[in-house]
This record gives C-alpha cells, sequence and structure tokens, in this order.
C-alpha cells in the first residue's frame, strides 16, 4: 500500500486486510507498472498467435462443449434469409454484437448471454472484493487480456461503480461465469450497476462516473468472467466477519463465565498445554485475559447468596432499599455434614447460588475445545484464501516465455484452476463450525435463565413478584430457533457436483453457493452471540449486586441480620444455635473482608459498552430494540 492509502496490486501480494479495505472501507487501487508490462506481453503474444491460425481455446474457438468449433474469416450467418434485416438492429445497452470480428464477437457474446443470475444482489462490499481480485489475478500476465481493458476495470472500481450481481448462478467451475459476466457487461455498457447509491443502466453509472464503454478483444471475455472470484470475495469477508466474531464468543463466554462465579482451572495454561491444539491453547489464553481482575471467578462457594424475591422487608438500611431483590443462604446442620468434613473444613456450611461441585458444566468448562476448534477452522480456510488472492484462475493460460515451445499448445494451455474445490472443501470446513460456535452460545445462554442450572439468579433474570413477567424467557428460543437455522443450513454444497455444458465441465465444485451461505450464516451467528451477551449482561449485574449486596450487609457488623437471611437456622436455645452463630459470624467476616465483588476488567469494559446501548430490565418491557441495538453493537465489533 502507498503511502496515500491506495493499494497497488501486482497480482501476488494482495492481502485479505486490503481485500477488505477496498471492499467495506472504500480504498483506491493502483496498477504496477512492472505487472502491466506482463499483462502487455501477453496480449501481444496471443495478438501474434491468432495470425497463425491454430485453434486456441475460447480465442478461435467456441466454449465448453463448442471447444470443436473452430471460428471462420466471415459470418456464415450473413448469408441467411432476413439477415439485412437483422444487422440494422441497433446495439442497445450491450445487449447485440458490436460490429467487429468473429474473434471479438465471440468474447462479446460470451459477457452478454453468461449474465444469467438470480436473486437480490450482493451487497457492494461482495462486488467490489470481486473486481479487486479479478484486476489482481489478470495482473499476473497469464490471462492475454489487453492494458486499456484492465485500467478500465480499475477505472471502473476507483469509480464507485458497482455492477449488479445478483446472487445466484455459480457452480463454482468454470469458475463463477455468470456472475462475473454481470461485472464484466457493466464494461461493456450493458446490465446494471449502483452508482453513488442509486441503481440504474450501466451505460448510465458509467457515464456519470465519466468512463466510456469498451470492445473485448482476443479472450477477453474469458479472461473477465473466468475465475473463482465470487466465492473467493465472498469467502473473504465471511472469514474477515468471523475474524471478529472468534473474539466476540470469547468474549461472551467469558461473561457468561463472570456472571456464573465459575471456575477458572479448565483455563490454565498448564492444562491445554497437554493438548496443544493452536485454536484451543489461544481460546484458553484470550479468555484468561478477559477475565484477569475478576474478583467473581473462583469465589468460595458459601460466599455467593441465591436470588431471593424482593419483598417490602427485605432490607432496612436505605442504600439497600431500593434494591428489586433479596439474597438467602440455607444452614447446614452438624448432623447433616457426615461425610463431608473436609468439604466442610474448607467451606462454610451454608448452601446459597453456587452448586457445591468442583467443575462447571460442558459449555463452560470445554469452551477452548469448541471455540478452538472452530479458530482453526477459521486459520485452515484462511491458508486456502490466501493462496488464491494471488492465483491466476482462468483458462487457458497463456505462457508467453516458454519460447523453445515447438506448439501453440506448451504456450496457451488448457488447465483447470478455474475449479473452486479448494475454496469449496475449505468453506465447508467453516460451514459446519458456524452452527458448533452459536450452539455452545445458545447453550450458555439457556443456562443463564433456567434457575435450575443458573446458580442462585432468578429464573429468566427478572424478580418476578407479581408473576406476570417473563424475562429472558423468549431470548432463548430465538437463539434456539437461529441455531436450528444454522444447523439446518450447515449440510456441504460441495458434495453435490451437478455436471454442466453438456457434460464438457462434467465436475464442479459449488464453491459460490458454499461460500456465500457462509457468509450469511456469520450474520446469524452474529445474532445468536448479541443474545448471549444481551442475557449475560443482564445476569452479571444480578450476580455483582446480589454479592455485593451481602458484602455491604456484612460490613455492618450485624451477625444477627446476616442470620435473617439464612434459612434452617436454630432458635435461640436450641443445642446447635451457639454453632450456627460461630459460623455465621464467619461468614460475615469473610463477606466483610472480600474484595469488591466486580468481572475481569476486559469483560467489565464490554458490560459498559452494553449498558450505554442497552439498559437493565428491572422488570418486563419491550426488548425488540434492545436486541436490535445489540445485534449493531456486536457487528461493530464489541469483542
Amino acid at each position: 500500500m502507498s503511502k496515500s492509502g491506495t493499494i497497488v496490486l501486482d497480482g501476488s501480494s494482495l492481502t485479505r486486510a486490503q481485500l477488505v479495505a477496498v471492499a467495506r472501507d472504500g480504498s483506491s487501487v493502483a496498477l504496477d507498472p512492472v505487472g502491466l508490462k506482463r499483462v502487455q506481453r501477453a496480449a501481444d503474444f496471443l495478438a501474434a498467435k491468432v495470425s497463425c491460425g491454430e485453434p486456441t481455446y475460447g480465442v478461435t474457438t467456441g466454449f465448453g462443449s463448442n471447444a470443436d468449433k473452430l471460428l471462420g474469416a466471415h459470418r456464415l450467418r450473413d448469408e441467411l434469409p432476413g439477415a439485412a434485416l437483422i444487422q440494422a438492429e441497433p446495439a442497445k445497452d450491450g445487449r447485440h454484437s458490436p460490429q467487429g470480428t468473429l474473434l471479438e464477437e465471440l468474447q462479446h457474446n460470451l459477457i452478454i448471454t453468461h449474465a444469467v443470475c438470480v436473486g437480490k444482489p450482493f451487497g457492494e462490499d461482495v462486488v467490489r472484493a470481486m473486481l479487486l481480485i479479478r484486476i489482481n489475478t489478470l495482473m499476473r500476465g497469464h490471462s492475454g487480456i489487453r492494458v486499456g481493458t484492465l485500467e478500465a476495470l480499475t477505472a471502473m472500481l476507483n469509480a464507485g461503480v458497482v455492477p449488479v450481481v445478483p446472487e445466484k448462478g455459480s457452480v463454482g467451475a468454470s469458475g463463477d461465469l455468470a456472475p462475473l459476466s454481470h461485472l464484466a457487461i457493466v464494461l461493456l455498457g450493458g446490465g446494471e450497476a449502483f452508482y453513488q447509491g442509486e441503481r440504474m443502466p450501466g451505460a448510465q453509472a458509467l457515464a456519470r462516473a465519466g468512463l466510456v464503454p469498451i470492445r473485448l478483444s482476443f479472450k477477453e471475455g474469458l479472461a473477465l468472467n473466468n475465475g473463482t472470484a465470487q466465492m473467493l470475495a465472498t469467502a473473504a469477508l465471511a472469514l474477515d466477519t468471523l475474524e471478529q466474531l472468534l473474539d466476540t464468543a470469547d468474549l461472551a463466554a467469558a461473561m457468561t463465565l463472570d456472571a456464573f462465579a465459575g471456575r477458572s482451572g479448565a483455563m490454565r495454561a498448564e492444562v491445554h498445554a497437554l493438548r496443544p491444539h493452536p485454536g484451543q491453547v489461544e481460546t484458553a489464553a484470550h479468555v484468561r485475559e478477559l477475565l484477569a481482575g475478576s474478583t467473581l471467578i473462583d469465589i468460595p462457594y458459601h460466599l455467593v447468596p441465591r436470588f431471593k424475591p424482593w419483598s417490602a422487608e427485605a432490607w432496612s438500611e436505605p442504600d439497600d432499599q431500593a434494591l428489586s431483590f433479596d439474597i438467602g443462604w440455607d444452614w447446614v446442620p452438624a448432623n447433616q455434614r457426615h461425610g463431608r468434613e473436609a468439604f466442610y473444613n474448607r467451606f462454610l456450611p451454608f448452601k446459597g447460588g453456587k452448586k457445591h461441585q468442583p467443575q462447571d458444566a460442558y459449555s463452560l468448562r470445554c469452551m477452548p475445545q469448541v471455540h478452538g476448534a472452530v479458530r482453526d477452522a477459521w486459520r485452515q480456510a484462511c491458508r486456502v484464501i490466501d493462496i488464491e488472492l494471488n492465483s491466476v484462475t482462468d483458462n487457458p493460460l497463456i505462457f508467453p516465455d516458454n519460447d523453445g515451445a515447438q506448439f501453440i499448445e506448451e504456450q496457451v494451455i488448457s488447465a483447470g484452476h478455474f475449479h473452486g474445490m479448494p475454496l469449496a472443501l475449505a468453506m465447508s470446513y467453516v460451514k459446519a463450525a458456524l452452527p458448533v460456535l452459536a450452539s455452545i452460545s445458545e447453550r450458555r445462554l439457556n443456562k443463564l435463565v433456567d434457575p435450575a442450572t443458573n446458580d442462585g439468579l432468578p429464573a429468566f433474570l427478572t424478580g418476578n413478584e407479581d408473576g406476570t413477567d417473563s424475562g429472558f424467557m423468549i431470548v432463548q428460543y430465538t437463539a434456539a430457533a437461529l441455531v436450528n437455522d444454522l444447523a439446518s443450513r450447515a449440510h456441504p454444497a460441495s458434495v453435490y457436483s451437478i455436471p454442466t455444458s453438456a457434460n464438457a465441465e462434467d465436475h464442479v465444485s459449488m464453491g459460490a453457493n458454499e461460500a456465500r451461505h457462509v457468509l450469511a450464516m456469520c450474520g446469524q451467528l452474529e445474532q445468536v452471540l448479541a443474545l448471549e451477551l444481551y442475557t449475560a449482561a443482564q445476569a452479571l449485574d444480578y450476580r455483582r449486586d446480589m454479592l455485593n449486596a451481602a458484602r455491604r450487609l456484612a460490613r455492618r457488623g450485624d451477625w444477627q441480620a446476616l442470620a435473617a437471611k439464612i434459612g434452617g437456622a436454630p432458635e435461640a436455645g436450641h443445642p446447635q444455635h451457639a454453632q450456627f452463630e460461630q459460623e455465621v459470624r464467619a461468614l460475615m467476616q469473610a463477606l466483610a473482608g472480600a474484595p469488591e465483588f466486580r468481572p475481569g476488567a476486559a469483560v467489565a469494559r464490554a458490560q459498559e459498552a452494553i449498558r450505554r446501548e442497552v439498559a437493565f430490565m428491572p422488570r418486563d418491557r419491550a426488548m425488540d430494540g434492545d436486541i436490535a441495538r445489540m445485534v449493531a453493537l456486536v457487528g461493530q465489533g464489541l469483542g
């Protein structure tokens, strides 16, 4: 990238970050002068070879199953009845063949007849990424396109002319023929494009941008539409989104773990050194970083009270009377501690919110293994995409420097680089991973709202004193629906090849569908994570406020006020009452001596960001606006 921020394309050094800068941030591009010399050399070589008269696929022959048709010197159809009337029709919007040779007409017709996609248009970021990828691969100088044509394509990208490319129509070999034809047809003055936010005919968009249509020469139509740019663009943008969501998933899990006052042992570095999958190790380290400074994690079981519904008599002190909850514990009498003496020597005999178990549920404890496996799937896909970004993916390939070649087939070689299977299988892997990350997020969300599993938090995270509140109950329903939809879409498209072009193209990748699915599925994963964060923020407020209310109560030094919150207390004069008092005083001392209860510093910052957008919900309210703001917040990069 130059100092001005313009990205210089040379065909060999394009990165995913640069693609995102062009596609989503509007950066412009320039063409490397050395690369343009390679481009010109290949175009000059091809022009010289055309005069030899040897059959060259896609240059002097038809395409696909028409490859056995060698173009003649004149149009046979000119001798057909009515030919003069057909020739008199004016050319409109790139729909009719321009005047020129059969070789030029071949390239022109290739584009206008292949632009047949259907469905809603891709977003402008996808189309800009497609243009960028196509320009970069053509800069390698193995495609035969002229410098002027490549410069026209670049000018269209830099001017902000964004061709309308409907989403569906590519089978992923020979490349993304149909969608790339929608790109190229605008260059010819046909099709449709977006310009300055308005959808209009392609010729009008070019004119408004101060550009003019071009006429294609030898192999240029094939160079423009034969490649993997659609599947690569959608895959690269999906991976960029997923990279952010991986961090967001870790943040959501860390916030949930804080809200549970969970155990940290499963995140320890020495644990993961024994099974060092890279993503697993990275996830555990990231979660440890997010939880750094937390006084909620690993706190003793007996300190954690359970939620009790608010009552008018719940609190006597003015600074606590504004609370919307009560808290409580149960005392474990001495005669119920048999066989558990070692435990009660370490922990005081009070049952509050935390179950007396040394390990959390799988959705918390196995988070590094699950999130990490998804990270590894993402990383493998990135490896494939990084190679593809600087690969030549059209056909045939031009090798003008093979000077010792005896036959044209040694310099114009038909191969299969347009086949999208490397991308398709990489996206299949990611496609299977996305529902996994969403599923474990939904399971954590469910644990937070279920009073049987949320370790003493209120049912559905609301006080519900009068029985009228649903709280966060239905948030989990929505998450469940999204997870099911993701799972239903996770079946790989790449395993279903449907032959095309009269069986000349008898095995295709379906990589375009695969990558398109992944990009859409990332949006649904974003929604699931937003729902978990929305719920975890509510749970974390309750957990922190309940613990700190207990701490304030203990710091007043009135053991009887604390004892009033404890069920199962023996009455005065009972033989065990003195022991009860002694143990309540110990609980009071432990709570009073504890530091203020707070989440990890990074979790706290995220909680503050959420609360700037979405307030705590003490009573039922309309939640649709909350959720929309949470999804937008996650989309902006909360993690």
